[in-house]
């Protein structure tokens, strides 16, 4: 068969799929033909494909989904397809870095400049997330809010709130109002205040569906006195709200993950919050959070699901995160690393474990958009009088 009547464009070889939208967990090929997914079967023929490449000791997994970075704002300004692609994540969703006076600019920018499949939760704060406005409840109007989500449906997953220190419910209130009138979900990220307390966030002014980020932060009352588990907590998880690790520079501690981890409570979804300053210490990658929730104890399958098919539900994506015939060829080749690491907190203190998470392989919509170790292309010494190998 000559290459012109190759059935597949890139075939995946002899890696292990984890696949939960599927409930595949095994020794598996993934063929790819276009931007989309052809295959997934446990011995398809390499002399169907153009391009083979061996993942043998890998594992193979729908491309990541990260629903909560930023790109914009005063904490952002990070332009995704390096931090992302590196980590294996295909889609992002910005948490709030534009209002709805901002968001052309940043659709403009960003999104349309992008290789990563950028998506938005919307900021409550026309505005957006930058800096002391975001304290002016007179720039929180859910109608021009909703109308901008309504607007565009195929980037703004949402509504976000940020930041708020006053004493009222304006900003969670606004955010919810947004994402009800626009038929979407809202996001949280608070600090509970005397006039306003996390269970009332929970069981009284979030949704079923809307998601609390930062679940593990030090200042969120996850835990009571005694280092357990709130039972109002476990009351909103009952009820469908949706807890996201949300990382980030101050929103990760051990004291708080790793009890709340042994009592069973863990998140929906793995999110870093990556932004300019979480990217260095505690260096808040997809990776390094995903090896964290590994170290305290969650099979791996478990994580991956928490940053693919979960994710792509919460967002109301389920064409995401997944490696299903038809879909989008979005992929991520992870190796499994063994040996003596260390992980850093918001605290910057450490735990030791034993497994690490490195994205070897990326592809994005079919193209391969990142390759640590040169696994696609061949050996210059046997490449011939080359100037750029084309995928």
């Amino acid at each position: 068969m000559n290459e012109t009547e190759c059935k597949y464009d890139l075939l995946l070889k002899d890696g292990h799929v984890i696949d939960p939208s599927n409930n595949i967990d095994k020794s598996m090929d993934v063929a790819i033909r276009g931007n989309k997914i052809a295959q997934v079967a446990e011995d398809i023929s390499s002399s169907q494909a153009r391009k083979i490449i061996n993942v043998s000791g890998l594992y193979v997994t729908p491309g990541l989904i990260d629903i909560h970075v930023h790109l914009c704002g005063y904490a952002g300004w990070l332009f995704p397809d390096f931090h992302s692609f590196s980590n294996g994540v295909t889609t992002v969703v910005d948490a709030g870095g534009p209002g709805w006076k901002s968001f052309e600019e940043f659709k403009k920018s960003i999104i349309d400049t992008s290789k990563t499949r950028v998506l938005t939760l919307l900021n409550i704060v026309g505005a957006g997330m930058l800096g002391a406005v975001e304290q002016d409840v007179s720039e929180m109007e859910p109608i021009p809010a909703a109308e901008m989500i309504k607007k565009y449906p195929k980037d703004i997953v949402g509504a976000k709130t940020a930041h708020f220190m006053g004493s009222g419910w304006e900003a969670v209130d606004g955010a919810v109002r947004a994402a009800e009138m626009s038929g979407t979900i809202a996001m949280a990220d608070f600090r509970p205040m005397p006039t306003r307390s996390y269970k009332d966030l929970l069981l009284s002014h979030l949704r079923p569906g809307d998601i609390h980020t930062h679940m593990y932060a030090q200042h969120i009352p996850l835990l009571n006195e005694q280092g357990v588990v709130n039972d109002y907590v476990w009351k909103a998880r009952e009820r469908g709200i949706i807890f996201d690790v949300g990382h980030g520079v101050g929103s990760f501690w051990w004291r708080v993950a790793v009890p709340a981890m042994k009592q069973g409570f863990v998140p929906d979804s793995i999110s870093t919050d990556r932004h300019k300053a979480s990217a260095l210490i505690p260096n808040a990658s997809m990776m390094i959070t995903m090896s964290k929730f590994l170290n305290m104890g969650m099979p791996l399958p478990e994580v991956i699901l928490r940053s693919t098919v979960n994710p792509a539900r919460i967002i109301r994506r389920p064409e995401l995160g997944t490696l299903s015939v038809g879909a989008d060829a979005d992929v991520a080749v992870i190796e499994l690393l063994k040996g003596d690491f260390g992980f850093v907190d918001s605290g910057h203190a450490k735990m030791c474990g034993t497994q690490k998470l490195q994205a070897s392989l990326t592809i994005r919509n079919g193209e391969i958009v990142w390759d640590l170790n040169g696994l696609s292309w061949p050996d210059w010494e046997t490449a011939g009088q080359y100037t750029v190998i084309n995928q």
